[in-house]
């Protein structure tokens, strides 16, 4: 157990201080902090010290340098039972920080709010991730959090252990602040080598939040989970249980196919991430017949995916069948309540549009990675090399096949 004595609480999302504030006075933990985390712990009737005050320097360069400074740092890297950190500690008349409360300068929102590269500059976090992984790296002694979702467990960990934190779960929010830190850092990577066009650089990071953990993977044995660049999918489950791993692969597979064909004709059919029937027409129910014509044997237990809306007419026609997913750019109410009758199918709303997300694919010890093909086929790409012409009817068959 490590007592907490004193912390240093510098955050851009200042939500939930109040309980957390509360729980630090209870135990009598004295507080350091800096700009505007410092002006809202003084406006919350909390007692506080600024980092200027507390390393005798002000902050300087418009607030980029504040607590990067001998004081903060050797307090949060010291080693408690190391003699010589303890000596220098008194030496230089500096005090061990015992907790760290970060989360970093908001870059993912700038990048989301802004194509101001000036202003997306600023949002990237010294500082903060500095503090971060040193506290990670002295978890022994130091406890980090890094996200307000955090401050619940920190609160919890100590009322139970009366103003202490266990090793536990100082190791945990270690592992928690790495992740953090990394993920922070692949954002800005990833960004630069955006904006210089280096689509493959010499280091090549992956970044991700955790969507959700599914049930299983592919097989009963095998854990799975799905995550996403965002915090979110580019599709909403408006009914049914939960997607298996298998449902999610299905699902993709389809909508890579589905945003080949022209918006709102398109009908894509896939079972085990095959296709097994695909077609074109403006009627939406003559669209589906086609698709469930070309083997519907394999359909049965499928998914099916259609680019445009689903109506009354067209749920009564796909309810004659057993799907385990419908998805579709839209679906109106009718159609819905048709459909929500099968309580184990679910209902998918999916975007439809193309993007430019790269492709992923795992291999032995690596990763094969290419832009997403957005090319759209016209007659224009199709040269005549035999003796005998193509008919318009041939044409229009061959660029519908080579858009798949």
């Amino acid at each position: 157990m490590k007592k907490i004595k004193k912390a240093i609480i510098s955050v851009s999302n200042k939500d939930k201080l109040i309980p957390l504030l509360k729980t630090l006075s209870k135990y009598k933990i004295k507080l350091i902090s800096s700009g505007g985390t410092f002006k809202k712990i003084k406006k919350l009737k909390y007692k506080c010290i600024e980092v200027s005050e507390y390393t005798n320097s002000p902050e300087i360069l418009n607030g980029r340098v504040k607590t990067l400074h001998p004081k903060i740092h050797a307090g949060i890297l010291s080693k408690r039972n190391n003699k010589s950190h303890q000596k220098e500690l008194i030496k230089n008349n500096f005090d061990e920080i015992d907790l760290v409360i970060v989360n970093f300068y908001p870059f993912e929102e700038a990048l989301k709010n802004t194509n101001n590269h000036s202003k997306i500059i600023e949002n990237i976090d010294i500082g903060g991730p500095t503090m971060v992984r040193a506290a990670a790296k002295n978890y022994k002694d130091v406890t980090v959090i890094t996200s307000p979702q955090q401050y619940e467990k920190l609160i919890n960990e100590l009322n139970l252990n009366k103003g202490s934190t266990s090793l536990s779960f100082r190791q945990k929010m270690s592992e928690e602040a790495f992740s953090e830190t990394a993920y922070y850092d692949a954002l800005i990577s990833d960004y630069f080598n955006k904006m210089s066009k280096n689509f493959f650089p010499k280091k090549k990071v992956f970044f991700s939040n955790l969507v959700e953990k599914l049930r299983y993977g592919e097989n009963p044995h095998q854990e799975s989970a799905i995550y996403s660049k965002t915090n979110k999918l580019d599709i909403l489950q408006i009914h049914g249980k939960q997607l298996s791993y298998n449902n999610y692969n299905d699902i993709f597979s389809a909508l890579i196919i589905s945003k080949s064909l022209p918006k709102n004709i398109g009908t894509v059919i896939v079972k085990h991430a095959n296709p097994c029937g695909v077609s074109m027409h403006k009627d939406h129910q003559k669209s589906y017949q086609l698709a469930l014509a070309c083997d519907p044997i394999s359909a049965f237990g499928g998914i099916v995916a259609l680019n445009g809306k689903i109506d009354e007419a067209l749920a009564l026609q796909i309810s004659k069948m057993f799907y385990e997913v419908i998805i579709a750019q839209e679906i109106d109410q009718k159609a819905l309540e048709i459909l929500s009758k099968k309580k184990n199918l679910r209902i998918l709303i999916a975007d439809f549009k193309k993007n430019n997300l790269e492709q992923v694919k795992a291999i032995s010890g690596g990763f094969l990675v290419q832009d997403v093909d957005t090319k759209i086929i016209t007659k224009g790409d199709i040269v005549q090399a035999g003796k005998v012409a193509a008919n318009e009817t041939e044409i229009e068959q061959l660029i519908f096949s080579l858009q798949l």
